[in-house]
């Protein structure tokens, strides 16, 4: 990025430019030269993530930090960044906490899910809700590694296919590839779901052993190129109404850095957070014109499919949180639904009816 569009982007979260700039100046004379592991072959969770962080912190550093991002499978398993980056093979990583699910199905309240609530609300409760320090003490205690927020989706295209999916009878026996919980919750509505690293989901998609992806939002789709092999798009993401992703630190390299250090990385990660949502936003916008013009077929899903996903979400997660086998999936659970239930009629004091055109 150049640095006159750098600078414009941080002035748009100024209370964390100013907070970032003021740590910079306090900084000792600590260098760092970091290895970042990610699951990403490229794109824009690369670029405005795992690569925008990296800049951002030599930019606000003054050059003391200098981190080297991997694409991922250079640094270890795509899927397992978090494992990578305990034992010591990178310092750093980018990642999405949902891949950890089958380990702890507590990672997708954190990464988001069909019951979960859109990005903006999602922002809101991770940075002022409590959510932060949950996630970080999650983390530290049942992956022995330093957690939060580092870039996030707003709601995901539902599916690029090779076929027509707007109904519940589409879902039927459908091949599809995805992660996290909705693994085990689109088995429900009939689908036979899969899941894979990132840089397999082309060609597998190209040769036919899936018939559809889920991936990303609208812009961040257009890169991997899903729309050349798969003519039908099904909007919008109910399986994921927003997704946060996540910097994962090792502990001990955390436990040597001054606390000034340590303060830089959280305010630069927060940052790249907040410029993800705004660019992606923007650039979602005009990818739907991006597909209409290669020939996609553009599809709303059916309300029946909206309101069953939202709801097997939601069942999904009231079931789960009385598993008593998971000591931290109940209390982030209700934390999240106290702030869903505060945020009820939101909707009626924060926007403003107009007119359908």
């Amino acid at each position: 990025m150049k640095r006159r569009n750098f600078v414009h982007a941080t002035l748009g979260g100024a209370g964390v430019f100013a907070a970032a700039s003021a740590l910079a100046q306090k900084g000792g004379g600590q260098t760092y030269n970091w290895k970042m592991a990610t699951g990403w072959a490229g794109g824009p969770l690369m670029d405005i993530g795992a690569k925008a962080f990296a800049e951002r912190m030599e930019f606000f550093s003054g050059g003391r930090f200098k981190i080297q991002t991997f694409p991922g499978g250079g640094l270890g398993n795509a899927l397992k960044v978090p494992e990578t980056v305990k034992n010591g093979l990178a310092e750093c990583g980018h990642t999405w906490m949902g891949y950890d699910w089958g380990k702890d199905v507590t990672t997708v309240l954190f990464g988001g899910y069909a019951g979960s609530f859109g990005a903006e609300r999602m922002l809101h409760w991770l940075y002022e809700g409590g959510g932060v320090d949950m996630q970080r003490k999650f983390r530290e205690e049942t992956d022995d590694v330093i957690s939060m927020p580092l870039f996030i989706r707003t709601s995901e295209v539902f599916l690029h296919s090779r076929k027509s999916v707007k109904s519940l009878a589409d879902l039927k026996g459908l091949k599809l590839r995805t992660a996290g919980a909705w693994l085990e919750m689109s088995k429900e509505l009939g689908a036979a779901p899969v899941t894979t690293a990132g840089g397999d989901i082309f060609p597998m998609l190209e040769r036919g052993a899936i018939d559809a992806v889920e991936w990303g939002t609208p812009w961040e789709n257009i890169a991997p190129g899903f729309y050349k092999v798969a003519k039908y798009l099904s909007y919008p993401g109910v399986h994921q109404p927003c997704a946060p992703f996540e910097l994962v630190v090792n502990k001990d390299v955390w436990a040597k850095m001054p606390e000034n250090d340590r303060k830089l990385v959280e305010l630069v990660a927060k940052m790249v957070t907040l410029e993800s949502w705004l660019r992606i936003g923007v650039e979602d916008a005009k990818a739907f014109d991006f597909y209409k013009k290669q020939g996609v077929v553009l599809e709303q899903l059916d309300d029946e499919v909206q309101f069953a996903a939202h709801q097997v979400g939601l069942d999904w997660a009231d079931k789960t949180a009385k598993d008593g086998n998971r000591k931290w999936f109940a209390p982030v659970h209700k934390s999240q639904l106290e702030f869903t239930a505060a945020w009820k009629n939101a909707d009626d004091w924060r926007n403003v009816k107009v007119k359908p055109t």
